[in-house]
């Protein structure tokens, strides 16, 4: 037998994963050659995260289908990266906070690129740093909308196309206000505590249906130029990087996110947290 490339092992274990069903089936797998692998979705595909998370899927034979609100160059560059390296990707440039937008992006997608075998909800619900007086309704809403109704959408949307398939992941990234809420971040803690809890409940429903829930909680800075680096400046964020593991590498995290969609369903992770090793645990802190 010929010797099998890393990358086509990578593909192999996707393709023998995302197709095992739960429990009683879990020991039967189909294969699926290369253009059957399916869909990698990305919500919130912003240069952190959700693009090193889409380049990792396609980097084993899925299609990356990349998803923002805002930056149509920076969504350019990072589908052109994908295709470089020898993936496919696609790239939408949705709000995702309209009605239907969600359900009509998963609609097209599923109808002409293919199934969607993982699906990321990557988006943000920070709306700044502001007193209980500064937070407008409306405001509040918005944090809401992004960081709880949207993953309500997606859920609703693609989980039964999933269970009907056998299976499948949705891999939610969270934040440490979804585990306590601190001063000035009234939106931001009861939006991603209600992320957290309604994970909960979609695993509760899912899990059984071969639809794997995992909740990410990332309890640092991410080394994201689009996000951090507006936040600080190019030059703080430099200076960060330059410091070692002061800050999440989103290449690295993106392995984790890999690596629990591969999960065997005998040994699903629901929830875990991502830091560096040189910062302070929230509980810690």
């Amino acid at each position: 037998m010929a010797p099998v490339s890393g990358q086509r092992r990578a593909r192999v274990l996707t393709a023998h994963i995302l197709a095992a069903t739960h429990a009683g089936n879990a020991g039967h797998t189909a294969r699926f050659d290369n253009s059957e692998l399916g869909v990698c979705l990305i919500l919130g595909a912003g240069a952190g995260i959700g693009v090193h998370v889409a380049k990792r899927f396609a980097k084993a034979g899925l299609v990356a289908c990349l998803v923002r609100r805002t930056g149509s160059e920076g969504l350019r560059l990072a589908t052109d990266a994908i295709r470089a390296d020898g993936g496919t990707a696609h790239g939408y440039m949705v709000d995702v906070t309209h009605a239907g937008a969600i359900e009509d992006l998963v609609e097209e997608i599923e109808a002409k690129v293919g199934k969607i075998r993982v699906a990321v909800y990557n988006l943000g619900a920070q709306v700044g740093n502001r007193t209980l007086g500064e937070t407008s309704l409306k405001t509040f809403e918005l944090g809401w909308r992004l960081g709880c109704e949207g993953l309500m959408r997606l859920a609703k949307v693609v989980a039964p196309r999933m269970a009907s398939r056998g299976g499948g992941a949705l891999l939610v990234t969270s934040a440490t206000a979804a585990l306590r809420g601190n001063a000035g971040q009234h939106s931001h803690a009861a939006a991603m505590g209600a992320r957290r809890n309604l994970c909960q409940s979609l695993h509760h429903e899912l899990s059984s249906k071969g639809v794997h829930i995992c909740h990410l909680v990332v309890d640092s800075a991410v080394d994201a130029p689009d996000t951090l680096g507006k936040l600080i400046g190019q030059e703080a964020l430099q200076k960060l990087r330059s410091q070692g593991d002061r800050i999440a590498n989103p290449a690295a995290m993106a392995e984790t996110f890999f690596h629990v969609a591969n999960q065997h369903p005998s040994a699903w992770t629901f929830e875990l947290d991502l830091r560096p090793r040189t910062c302070t645990a929230w509980w810690n802190s």
